[in-house]
């Protein structure tokens, strides 16, 4: 019996059959010892066989995994060395990201972008809470933003869920598609899910003034299945993300506007760091790639992970 994974609580498992039945599965044995590096050995997303368990009703076990085609995958902390996959066989992440209240930063952006690129994830950016900057400030960040990934080749929107701005265009994106929602607790994915998709009836939580930091709300990763076959994947909100399955001297082919540049630098080695007729090294003195976008790969190149 096959089906997918519908939503993640630990060590159960949600999953629906190819006839629309739900069930609650868990992995035993063998399979919860393929991966001992991985947090999760089930992803939601995941396309799985099932083996039915007589004794109880919509009751079952999972004894197999089918090879993702792709998915997203961080380190969860800077002391731990397991991995954690966020969701699998996507068609496309939305990083939900906010100037303030809490604060994305540009490294921990770049990280996700990064590790789409690498699993070939369309990844977009989606800004929240732009109704809380003046309007100078909107104006000023958002050039700011958007002059240092022109040449990154991402997808950037703009809005307010509270004010309902910049909704439209984001969600014509995602129907008939697969996506990962994710970003760290408090910018609103949630709340995003609802404004966009008001069946998905996601629960929200509010922020913790101490903190500014959002209430883990979304317990779990839990995939919604909506009209016109769309599956949104929310997640839990992360604080963390580390880069992890990454080879050093391939690093710069995951930075779109790095890779033009590659077969321009005079050694085929180059570390795109101090060598002479580095491409890259000129495009960043020329300001063709911002050096911000090139201090986030320096960091990444040095495994000097950013972890907020």
């Amino acid at each position: 019996m096959k089906g997918t994974v519908t939503k993640s609580t630990g060590s159960w498992y949600q999953v629906t059959d190819t006839e629309g039945r739900h069930w609650n599965a868990r992995t035993r044995g063998k399979l919860r010892l393929t991966d001992t590096d991985t947090s999760n050995p089930v992803a939601v997303g995941d396309e799985v066989t099932l083996k039915e368990d007589v004794n109880y009703a919509d009751t079952a076990t999972i004894i197999d995994i089918s090879p993702r085609k792709n998915y997203i995958i961080r380190k969860s902390n800077k002391l731990s060395s397991k991995r954690q996959i966020l969701a699998a066989n996507l068609d496309a992440a939305v990083l939900v990201a906010s100037l303030v209240s809490p604060r994305t930063s540009l490294g921990f952006i770049d990280r996700f972008l990064l590790c789409g690129e690498a699993f070939h994830i369309p990844t977009w950016v989606f800004f929240n809470k732009m109704d809380l900057l003046s309007q100078q400030q909107q104006l000023d960040i958002t050039a700011e933003i958007q002059s240092i990934y022109n040449q990154a080749n991402v997808h950037l929107y703009f809005g307010s869920v509270a004010q309902n701005l910049g909704l439209d265009p984001l969600r014509n994106l995602l129907i008939g598609k697969r996506i990962l929602l994710a970003g760290h607790s408090g910018v609103g994915k949630s709340t995003l899910l609802n404004k966009l998709f008001p069946e998905a009836n996601a629960r929200v939580g509010s922020i913790s003034e101490t903190h500014e930091k959002g209430k883990h709300t979304t317990t779990f990763a839990e995939m919604f299945r909506l009209p016109n076959k769309t599956e949104i994947i929310d997640t839990p909100g992360i604080r963390d993300f580390g880069v992890v399955d990454m080879v050093q001297h391939e690093i710069a082919q995951y930075f779109p506007e790095f890779r033009s540049k590659l077969n321009d630098c005079k050694f085929n080695n180059c570390t795109h760091i101090h060598e002479p007729g580095c491409a890259v090294l000129a495009s960043v003195e020329s300001e063709i790639i911002h050096p911000a976008r090139y201090h986030s790969y320096l960091s990444i190149y040095h495994n000097e992970d950013i972890f907020e």
